[in-house]
């Protein structure tokens, strides 16, 4: 029967009794679309429905007229798809085998059971995996007796033909391979059955080629996009204002335009935005009008990355299982937690106290111990009040469905705002994979919660889910899905050698000589490419229009166009530009400058933020600025253990305690076990260290001191004077905070300031004006009270101790330089320190960063400064020291 014939017959309506059945979904909708076509050409506004349906679909209901008829025989209960990888997991489990992912492989098993089936063929012994699979599906076998799977439905329906509610004609529509369970499931219905083929065009076939896989993404829009301003659906965008209003028309029903690419699953999010800039310039845009765009992706993506599912998923497993910060802040901040929109800026505070306070991970009860009374505090409450409700002993799937919606509907799940409607399509597909869950009671009567979490976690996990939306004339498909449609025009993309023809994936359960034998295409490489090739003619007469093409370039590989099109002339396509947003935005050339490097002098004398504020202003002005006076900061973020701030408070603490005990250098000559002890052990109580982790510090401390102090008894004989000591410097006017980690006084005369560090990257260069990466210890020296006559950096690191800097006289320090002229040094300091406190005073906010993108590196103001648009990144210079001035 042709296409024709076959339309003209569905249109008779009921009478008729003619059922279609397709390969797979998207092809029945898209012959329920031919039909309404058909039927709107013949000018009818109203007609009768075609029975157009999956043959999967079609199996189904001749199982459900058969389940509710007068049949005498009980018929099996037909089991979901979750709960035959149950069943599976079951039989691998008890098992005498150890695998590393039994839900996997359950999953690769029921592959291959649908597999035997549906080829018919038999159920035998050869290689490790085959034998494993034998004895999985034997016990499978066993577990599934009184109930029947989609794999061996068509067989048992064929056992009750009598009962089956029969069409008088069945159509197998767009088949290019048919399985054997399949032909011989139509075959014994004893009902007429035909076969229809989708309509071959005579079409006009060009092959194309690009040198990256982007640049071919980004002409497949722009020719999509073409093509529907050809049929008047979108304007021409030549300004800011076509932009805005870019693919607001409503789609031509009998408009089709596909473009097929290769690894969709992979590209998807690449593949929306990039459609989408093309599409509808400034579509994302804050405060655009959300319009339905003119193209629709095939694919989903899993129901678990959907953010109102991750939120649940996350909350559940918090009610019992500590969570790192990261995925705390995130429930924190959500807004489909009850009181989100009322508590939007409380709950940002909270945050961001968080993150100064929080360890880097939480539990649910230490959370509400660190919030202050709020609305949040109140739901967390209640939700640790449902777990608890509820014992940590096994219960049916069903109960803990209805444990977690109690535990969601305690914390205002879904949220107080009106969802929009993919959100509110979710909750929906959300809702019916916790119906799901319940539905495993018929196979495992109870579990724990962590099992029924891990069940309900992975059916979202392997549910792909797209919100339905309205018809979009421009289809982007993968490639097996594209097979069998029809188009006004196509585009399939990604054709390089290495891309198509597909690789043979045979499944490791089933012998491959049988599989071969069966003439399963996947199953070898032949099968692929005889298979590839009839895709490949196909897409030949899919459309009127056919565009093939691939892309020369992926990274530093070179590659060839498929086999299968090269055969075919290369050509060229005259496509028009279609500029980003950006483009139309300068296009305008509506630009002011503002000159705003220069901010309010500095009113106040007293300045928060220490000698910090010279290195800062040294670094880059803004930096100074936007830290000191506008309080702009980066968010923290818990870490495990302690961070580089800690490990240094721990350093000095050390030193300060250990000091205290030794005074002066001849304390140097005894054991001193039991001085280092005591001070590491100080300076572990004055952070608050506890438990193993306490030791492990303490421990490792006391290594350090050790190894120090043989630095220490290398030198002249000295006296500490200061340690860790507080002090307010004046510098132009301002007045800052201070310590001096140490004050030593020489017996040369003079003292030595010493400025503990562990950095890696340590010089006494970072001292150097102009501009100094460390102006701290010069300010020391310049402003004590005590005559200075050396400066120097101690290096407190395993394996590297050392003491490098300057000082006025010879060998005062060990590894520190005699200067050539001491006092010029330190006017040349005191000069320094003058100028960047009297720039700072003065408002000097310039973006100049001493060293370009070197000190940017580990700064956190980027976003602010957008100091990008002022220093191209390709000027860095790669060989210059990674820390600077940005230490």
């Amino acid at each position: 029967m042709d296409k024709a014939d076959l339309l003209a017959r569905l249109a008779e309506g009921h009478a008729a009794r003619i059922t279609v059945v397709t390969p797979n979904t998207r092809l029945s909708q898209a012959l329920v679309s031919d039909f309404d076509v058909f039927q709107i050409a013949k000018d009818k506004t109203v007609w009768e429905a075609a029975d157009i349906l999956p043959f999967s679909a079609f199996v189904e209901r001749l199982y459900e007229d058969a389940l509710y008829s007068d049949i005498p025989d009980e018929l099996p209960q037909l089991l979901t798809p979750a709960q035959e990888e149950w069943l599976w997991a079951e039989a691998i489990r008890a098992a005498p085998r150890e695998l590393l992912s039994i839900a996997d492989t359950a999953a690769q098993c029921r592959d291959a059971w649908r597999l035997l089936h549906a080829w018919q063929l038999p159920l035998t012994q050869g290689t490790e995996d085959t034998q494993a699979f034998h004895e999985w599906a034997s016990a499978y076998r066993r577990r599934t007796a009184g109930e029947i799977d989609a794999a061996r439905l068509p067989e048992l329906l064929l056992q009750h033909l009598r009962w089956l509610k029969l069409p008088k004609l069945l159509v197998a529509y767009g088949f290019d391979l048919m399985p054997a369970q399949t032909r011989a499931f139509l075959d014994g219905l004893g009902v007429e059955v035909v076969e229809c083929k989708p309509l071959a065009f005579d079409a006009a076939v060009s092959r194309l080629s690009f040198s990256s896989a982007r640049e071919e993404l980004e002409k497949a829009a722009a020719w999509a996009r073409a093509r529907l301003e050809d049929r008047g659906q979108l304007p021409n965008s030549s300004n800011e204002s076509a932009a805005r209003s870019a693919g607001s028309s409503v789609a031509v029903p009998d408009l089709r335009i596909g473009v097929v690419i290769p690894d969709l699953q992979l590209r998807r999010a690449e593949v929306v935005r990039i459609f989408s800039r093309t599409m509808r310039p400034g579509y994302n845009l804050p405060g655009a009008k959300a319009e339905a765009m003119p193209f629709n992706v095939s694919l989903g993506i899993p129901l678990a990355q959907y953010p109102v599912v991750a939120l649940a998923l996350d909350l559940l497993r918090f009610s019992r299982d500590e969570l790192p910060f990261p995925e705390v802040s995130s429930l924190i901040l959500s807004p489909f937690l009850g009181g989100a929109e009322t508590e939007l800026s409380e709950r940002a505070r909270m945050d961001v106290y968080l993150r100064r306070k929080a360890d880097a991970t939480l539990t649910l009860p230490k959370l509400i111990g660190l919030l202050d009374k709020s609305d949040l505090r109140a739901r967390l409450e209640k939700v640790f009040a449902v777990a608890r409700d509820d014992l940590l002993a096994p219960q049916t799937p069903s109960e803990w469905a209805r444990h977690f919606t109690a535990l969601l509907e305690a914390a205002g799940f879904p949220g107080e705002r009106s969802p929009d409607s993919t959100e509110y399509q979710t909750v929906a597909k959300w809702n019916e994979m916790l119906s799901e869950l319940s539905r495993l009671e018929r196979i495992a009567s109870r579990m724990s919660f962590h099992s029924a979490l891990q069940a309900l976690k992975r059916l979202c996990a392997e549910t792909l889910f797209q919100p339905e939306s309205g018809d979009a004339p421009i289809q982007v498909l993968g490639i097996l899905e594209s097979a069998g449609l029809e188009f006004d025009h196509l585009w399939v993309s990604g054709l390089t050698d290495e891309a198509w023809p597909l690789q043979a994936r045979p499944n490791p359960f089933v012998p491959i000589a049988l599989q071969r034998k069966a003439g399963i295409p996947e199953a070898s490489a032949e099968g692929s490419l005889a298979l590839d090739r009839r895709i490949t003619e196909g897409w030949k007469t899919a459309a009127k229009e056919v565009v093939l093409s691939s892309f020369s370039h992926d990274e530093d590989r070179e590659l060839a166009p498929s086999p299968l099109i090269a055969d075919l002339p290369e050509t060229t396509l005259d496509l028009p530009v279609f500029p980003r947003f950006r483009d139309l935005v300068f296009a305008q050339k509506r630009i002011s400058s503002t000159e705003d490097r220069v901010a309010p002098p500095v009113a106040a004398t007293k300045i928060k933020g220490g000698t910090r504020v010279l290195a800062d202003q040294s670094a880059c002005p803004f930096r100074a600025f936007a830290r000191h006076r506008l309080g702009a900061r980066e968010l923290e973020a818990p870490v495990e253990g302690l961070d580089a701030a800690d490990r240094g408070n721990l350093l000095h603490a050390l030193m300060k305690h250990l000091w205290a005990a030794l005074k002066d250098s001849s304390s140097l000559e005894k054991d001193l076990s039991k001085e280092i002890q005591s001070a590491a052990a100080e300076a572990v109580k004055e952070l608050r260290l506890e438990g193993r982790f306490a030791e492990l510090e303490r421990t490792r401390l006391q290594q350090l001191a050790a190894e120090w102090l043989d630095v220490e008894r290398r030198r002249a004989p000295f006296e500490v004077v200061a340690s860790e000591k507080s002090q307010t410097f004046t510098v132009a006017g301002l007045q800052f905070d201070g310590r001096i980690d140490r004050m030593d006084r020489l017996a040369g005369g003079g003292h030595a300031l010493i400025d503990y560090k562990t950095s890696r990257q340590l010089t006494p260069k970072q001292w150097e004006p102009p501009r100094p990466d460390d102006p701290q210890l010069p300010l020391y020296a310049v402003s004590s009270k005590e005559e200075v006559t050396a400066v120097a950096f101690a290096k407190v690191r395993r394996g590297e101790m050392r003491l490098m800097g300057f000082s006025r006289d010879k060998d005062a320090l060990p590894g520190v330089r005699e200067a050539k002229a001491w006092k010029p040094l330190l006017e040349d300091w005191r000069r320094e320190a003058e100028r960047l406190g009297a720039s700072f005073a003065s408002g000097e906010a310039r973006v100049d960063p001493k060293r370009e993108l070197q000190t940017c590196r580990y700064c956190d103001l980027h976003t602010v400064c957008r100091v990008y648009e002022k220093v191209n990144p390709l000027k860095e210079d790669e060989g210059a020291d990674g820390e600077g001035a940005a230490s």
